[in-house]
């Protein structure tokens, strides 16, 4: 543990005392214990806070809701946690020109409640909306099903303010605190779990909440019949806003569809449906279904792996074969939900070494298809095991990224793909 009070003291000239404490045993990363926790009042504040951590080499960790903290790999070192727990104002929602500008500490839940009052929504559906914060989401840019019609993070947001390492603010859109050009800011971030900067505030487009919206489900015989309806679909003149595939070890794979639309624009896009599935039996079904990603998070389990997989929507039948071998081989118990877009979420229940394994042989068989597997949460025995993957030819750039804003490697050691 380091015992830096000069720093500490240095700390709380720039927070308020009561903004800073020793970490406790529930601010744990990935089992790492960190020493200090920073809730700083302002974006102003995280950026000084950020530079004396900088400047004393000291290992720092962003924290928005703890929702994903555990995701990616776990840091090399995690000594002081700056939370954004007090960076929490909607600061302009500008509902004329369908943009909102809010601080990273916000819950996605708190904005939804805000928009909603202009007929208004920001077009994502991350994990734990509750809890979950704008920085948070947008650092492992999460998104699910809503991403088909939408567009993944990357197309929502359109401005973003982050803390440097060296203390300064760096904006792209709206006022300018520092620009650093050559870099499109908002799309760098996403997903970079927070190894590059600290979020700060970020700027969305929105969109208008539907009129009327209505989910439908159905189910295949086999995993190529449900591969080939979703395909069937995508392929027609449907007008869905979202579309999942479901399945689970022994069960038979199934899917649903969100309309949005108008009530006779709903029963029109019914109708086609219908006729596109032909014998398929089409139910209407509870909104309720599109939390089956988040269901796959219970109950918590020491021995469960969750993961996030990409594939080709042409693959899903494929997949689901190989997670059937699995299952026989290995005796490892699967769920799967898989979006039309094939970005997919992953659970396996097995001992350790069940799933060590399992999981190294499901990433070669998707990255031989073009695919990926990346670990989410894992049981602590297996920390040591890669999240990521092969990380391409592309590493020796981010690489050169998080050297030009990082160079002391400041900000989640470790944590993302290549051992940046």
């Amino acid at each position: 543990m380091l015992k830096t009070s000069s720093f500490e003291e240095k700390l709380r000239a720039v927070v308020a005392p009561e903004n800073l404490r020793a970490a406790a045993t529930g601010d744990r990363v990935s089992g790492a214990l960190a020493q200090w926790v920073a809730e700083p009042d302002d974006e102003h504040q995280a950026a000084s806070v950020l530079s004396l951590a900088n400047e004393a080499g000291i290992a720092v960790v962003p924290r928005g809701g703890a929702t994903k903290l555990d995701w990616g790999n776990p840091p090399e070192r995690a000594e002081l946690i700056l939370s954004t727990a007090r960076l929490n104002r909607i600061v302009e929602h500008a509902w004329a020109d369908l943009t909102v500008t809010v601080e990273a500490g916000c819950t996605l839940l708190a904005l939804e409640k805000t928009l909603a009052l202009h007929g208004q929504r920001l077009a994502f559906d991350a994990l734990w909306p509750e809890r979950a914060t704008i920085g948070g989401v947008l650092s492992t840019n999460d998104s699910g099903a809503l991403r088909l019609r939408f567009g993944a993070l990357r197309d929502l947001i359109i401005g973003v303010t982050i803390a440097l390492p060296e203390g300064t603010l760096a904006s792209s859109g709206g006022k300018v605190v520092k620009n650093v050009a050559g870099y499109d800011l908002p799309k760098l971030v996403t997903g970079a779990f927070g190894t590059l900067g600290v979020i700060t505030r970020a700027v969305f487009r929105l969109h208008p909440r539907p009129r009327a919206a209505k989910t439908f489900s159905f189910t295949a015989e086999t995993f190529s019949a449900i591969e080939q309806h979703i395909l069937a679909i995508q392929d027609s003149h449907l007008a869905h806003t979202a579309l999942q595939m479901r399945c689970a070890a022994g069960d038979l794979p199934a899917a649903d569809v969100l309309f949005e639309a108008t009530d006779a624009g709903i029963a029109a896009e019914e109708s086609q449906l219908r006729k596109l599935l032909g014998s398929a039996r089409v139910e209407p079904s509870s909104e309720n279904i599109w939390n089956a990603r988040q269901d796959l998070w219970n109950p918590p389990s020491n021995d469960a792996l969750l993961a996030k997989i990409s594939l080709l929507p042409t693959d899903i039948a494929k997949t689901l074969d190989s997670l059937k071998e699995l299952s026989n081989s290995r005796k490892i118990n699967w769920q799967i939900v898989v979006q039309a877009t094939g970005i997919g979420s992953l659970r396996l229940d097995a001992g350790a070494a069940q799933l060590s394994a399992a999981a190294e042989e499901l990433r070669s068989n998707l990255q031989s298809r073009g695919g990926a597997l990346i670990i989410l949460r894992r049981p602590q025995e297996l920390h040591s095991l890669d999240a990521w993957g092969n990380a391409g030819d592309a590493v020796s750039l981010m690489r050169a990224v998080k050297h030009h804003l990082d160079q002391k490697n400041t900000l989640n050691p470790g944590r993302f793909a290549g051992g940046i």
